[in-house]
Parts: C-alpha cells; sequence; structure tokens
C-alpha cells in the first residue's frame, strides 16, 4: 500500500493506494505482474477502483476463454461448471456496474453486458 500519488482510475487523491501486481485470475491460473519486462509502468488504484480492477480483470479472463471456445481451441469452458461460475460472475459484475453511479475506467457496462449477450446466444 502506498500513501502518495493518484489513483491512476479515479484521481482520487489522500487516500491509501493498492499496486495490484499477484495473484490468480478468475481460473486460478497465477499472473505476476512485478517482473520487470512486464510491469514498465506500475499502476495505483484507490479502494474502491482496485475493486473495479479486479472486476474488469475477471471480464477479461471470461471473454478470452469464451473467445477460445467460440474459435474452437482448448477452453477453460469445455468443463460446463466453468462456464456456469463464469456466468454466474458475468451477472454480478452487471448488477456492480449497473449499481454504481457514473462510468468508470475500468468497467464499461456495455462490455459486461455483450459477453452476457454473447453467453446466451451460445447457449
Amino acid at each position: 500500500m502506498d500513501g502518495a500519488g493518484s489513483c491512476n482510475a479515479c484521481g482520487a487523491h489522500g487516500t491509501a493506494l493498492m499496486k495490484l501486481s499477484l495473484g490468480k485470475d478468475f481460473f486460478g491460473r497465477p499472473y505476476d505482474r512485478l517482473s520487470p519486462s512486464t510491469d514498465q509502468s506500475p499502476k495505483w488504484y484507490c479502494e474502491p477502483c482496485s475493486m473495479l480492477k479486479n472486476l474488469q480483470r475477471d471480464l477479461r479472463d471470461i471473454r478470452v476463454e469464451f473467445d477460445k471456445m467460440s474459435s474452437g481451441q482448448s477452453s477453460a469452458f469445455s468443463h460446463e461448471d466453468e462456464r456456469q461460475r463464469a456466468q454466474l460472475r458475468l451477472r454480478e459484475i452487471a448488477a456492480i456496474a449497473e449499481g454504481r453511479q457514473g462510468e468508470s475506467p475500468l468497467l464499461n457496462r456495455s462490455d459486461v453486458q455483450q459477453l452476457i449477450d454473447r453467453f446466451h446466444a451460445c447457449t
């Protein structure tokens, strides 16, 4: 956590900032953004924006797997339970996005709805 600077998403000043660099993606795969080759300009987020950044990452991970499945590639969605879990997560993300006032640079409501619609068209 860092107290200096401003949130790279909303511009908030004077609040604790977090750098989201290590963890697991929606499907449990590890990611590391700390290595110098991939983290040349780290981003720092306030608490509300770090939550949105996590939702954004889940949305991206789900979209990538959906695109793989749609193109006939091997995908985490070859397991029905993963597909159902992703659809539930998309509904959660949509509900959070709808409940927020104003648009966020991290989470676009129409992107979420578009992916939900693609899932419905596929099932």
